[in-house]
């Protein structure tokens, strides 16, 4: 029997899974292995750093460092091109439609046929895995099957009841799970400098979503407009009030994604930039020119899609408000996720009844299926903020 992988310090790719120590252990062992297995299914919910795990886990794979239990340096050539996005042998895809297309399904197929370009592994990286068809996931299945020596698939969705059991049965499960508010804060302090108040508004507003959390701690924009959106239901008295906070709150989330979108494109020029070693303002050679377009071309891709995660993630900040506002009705002895707000809620809760609350939960549960399925955002917002209206408003 194999003697246990004995691991160093934690490697830089693997550093932002925090609260996930299990599942970095698997993945460290995995690629310390001489064959580790040709199919992953990462699974966990939204804010558990699926498409981080997974990302961290191709970066380890295709490291340079010598040692295979401290594979994932985050420095050298191939770690900074995974990161970019850049790595030839690196595959990483996500789609801005309802489901993948089955032909873009049959090019990865043809995709990991190749064998890698200086590197370890193919590693193939399928974002939102749960989005596939069944039609699209039978071609994927015989590639799976009967994959390549040296390719490894690794899917990621949110459980794994969101994917065939035909395919999960042949994957490599990995299960995350949300982050404890302590650890998310801890980094925020330890990585990013932030006090431990600042990190523990953070963490606990985000919900325990490092992204998010991370970026209301460093922007002040992205944190007035979240204020903006959690005090939506306390100005809806009217059935106009209610078409006027719809039409906000999709203005607001448009700015946001267009915000996090830019965000996200200057990030990854900047990784490129360091992956070629070119200066921040160092112009780009003609002959690299094309790498950069493409990056311009996926953020124009994605926009249609930050768009519509960005009116998720209001949705889910409204659904905070609504869980504190039951929280109070039933003196539940809990910490409030919009503490900073206990009284403009204590005085809110004061005109709905229990029943009233859940029923705001249920309409914001199905403004996120309808937004899923493609409803125009801004009749979506009308219904839902029609919800809020309080009893007596429905009665005139």
């Amino acid at each position: 029997m194999a003697e246990p992988a004995v691991f160093a310090e934690l490697p830089a790719v693997f550093a932002e899974l925090v609260g996930q120590e299990p599942v970095v252990d698997q993945l460290r062992r995995a690629v310390a292995a001489s064959a580790p297995a040709h199919a992953w299914l990462v699974t966990g919910p939204p804010g558990s750093g699926r498409s981080n795990a997974a990302r961290a886990f191709a970066a380890a794979l295709n490291c340079e460092v010598a040692e295979p239990t401290e594979r994932g340096c985050g420095t050298c050539r191939s770690c900074r091109l995974v990161a970019s996005g850049a790595h030839p042998s690196v595959k990483l895809v996500s789609t801005e439609n309802v489901t993948y297309r089955i032909d873009d399904v049959r090019e990865l197929v043809t995709t990991a046929q190749d064998s890698p370009q200086g590197a370890r592994w193919r590693v193939i990286v399928v974002e939102d895995a749960d989005r596939m068809t069944e039609r699209a996931t039978n071609v994927l299945l015989k590639a799976i099957e009967e994959p390549p020596p040296h390719t490894l698939w690794v899917l990621c969705a949110p459980s794994p009841a969101d994917v065939l059991v035909t395919i999960r049965s042949r994957c490599r499960l990995v299960s995350l799970r949300i982050p404890p508010a302590d650890a998310v804060a801890r980094l925020l302090v330890e990585r990013d400098g932030l006090n431990a108040q600042q990190a523990h508004f953070a963490a606990r507003v985000s919900q325990n979503h490092v992204g998010v959390a991370r970026r209301l701690a460093r922007d002040p924009e992205a944190r007035q407009r979240r204020e903006d959106v959690v005090t939506l239901p306390l100005r809806v008295r009217s059935s106009t009030d209610a078409v006027r906070a719809a039409g906000t709150l999709v203005a607001m989330t448009q700015a946001d994604a267009e915000a996090t979108a830019d965000a996200r494109l200057a990030e990854e020029q900047a990784a490129l930039r360091r992956s070629l070693g070119l200066e921040p303002e160092e112009k780009i050679p003609p002959k690299l020119r094309s790498q950069f377009k493409r990056l311009e071309e996926e953020n124009t891709r994605r926009a249609k899609r930050a768009v519509a995660d960005s009116l998720d993630r209001a949705l889910i900040d409204l659904t905070a408000v609504y869980r504190d506002v039951l929280s109070l009705k039933l003196d539940a002895d809990v910490e409030l996720i919009n503490d900073h707000l206990r009284e403009q809620l204590a005085d809110y809760s004061e005109s709905l009844s229990p029943e009233h609350a859940l029923g705001c939960l249920d309409a914001i549960g199905a403004a996120r299926t309808r937004i899923g399925q493609n409803v125009p955002p801004l009749l979506a917002m009308e219904a839902l903020m029609m919800s809020f209206l309080p009893v007596e408003a429905h009665r005139r």
